[in-house]
């Protein structure tokens, strides 16, 4: 893909789980009534979303398929629910989450399509409703920065604290990135490790926090309040989001229909919703999008 133009997603305790409309597992189900729907696994819609996932289930309905949709509340539960057959596919990492959980999971899933690429970015702390800083480099020593702490978005956060002039690692590509990596950090930075879900709600007690978009969003931050922003690179394959599915899906009975999924999905009109509903904030990122020329 060429990214000239692309530009510029307590801890939870337990699974919330909400079915949009009443399924069941269909692996496994030969049926032809089985082969018209498709179970997908989702996060939380917010304002972004919805009106995405009502165009390609649209789309998708006049091809004869109708789309039921699984939301999930945090990032622990979707793989498990397609690899244990619960989804039949589902739509909301991108391939370094997608191959380090199968990593530590002993997991084969795969990548069927890809969607779209979502920097992360670093928000102002907050004075009550005012944002502390304009820019990246006002953040005082000793600034406190809250970050994901699952391990692919605490990487791709250090990295991007690294980007930032902020520290320096000594790891680089694809490598995982820890805190032990940091082997400069001149500010004497202390990042605070959460549940992604978390670092939101953190902005009124930290100088700085990383917080995916999706979450950003469902929390109303105000991306005026933005700091730093990813920078989007040829290098950036690793951060686009991808339809994830079971390995040999091409072959399932469900072949068909992710098959007509991804035409649904990857659509002009699916890419004008996408990045206007979050006003730019999410990018299509598919080969031949229109924003990803």
């Amino acid at each position: 893909m060429n990214f000239k133009k692309v530009f510029g997603f307590a801890a939870v305790a337990a699974l919330s789980v909400v079915a949009l409309a009443a399924c069941a597992p269909s692996s496994g189900n030969d049926s032809k009534e089985d082969d018209k729907t498709l179970t997908v696994g989702i996060m939380t819609r917010t304002d972004a979303t919805e009106p995405l996932w009502e165009k390609v289930s649209e789309n998708a309905k006049k091809e004869g398929l109708t789309l039921k949709f699984v939301e999930f509340t945090d990032y622990s539960q979707p793989n498990k629910a397609l690899a244990n057959g619960e989804i039949d596919v589902n739509a909301f990492q991108h391939y370094n989450f997608l191959n380090n959980w199968n990593t530590e999971n002993d997991g084969d899933l795969v990548a069927a399509a890809d969607t779209l690429i979502s920097p992360l970015r670093i928000f102002s702390g907050l004075n009550g409703e005012k944002a502390k800083y304009k820019d990246i480099t006002e953040l005082p020593d000793g600034a406190v920065v809250s970050v994901p702490n699952d391990a692919t978005n605490e990487s791709r956060a250090l990295y991007l604290l690294q980007t930032a002039g902020l520290i320096k690692l000594d790891v680089s590509g694809e490598e995982l990135a820890t805190k032990v990596n940091i082997t400069d950090n001149p500010k004497k930075l202390d990042i605070k490790e959460l549940d992604a879900s978390q670092t939101a709600s953190t902005r009124t007690s930290v100088d700085a926090a990383i917080i995916n978009n999706n979450y950003a969003v469902d929390a109303g931050v105000d991306y005026a309040t933005v700091l730093f922003k990813e920078e989007i690179n040829a290098e950036s394959k690793q951060w686009v989001n991808v339809i994830a599915a079971q390995k040999g899906w091409e072959k399932s009975n469900k072949a068909d229909a992710i098959k007509i999924l991804i035409k649904a999905y990857q659509t002009n009109e699916v890419a004008k919703i996408l990045s206007d509903a979050s006003n730019g904030v999410d990018v299509p990122a598919w080969e031949g999008a229109d924003s990803a020329k």
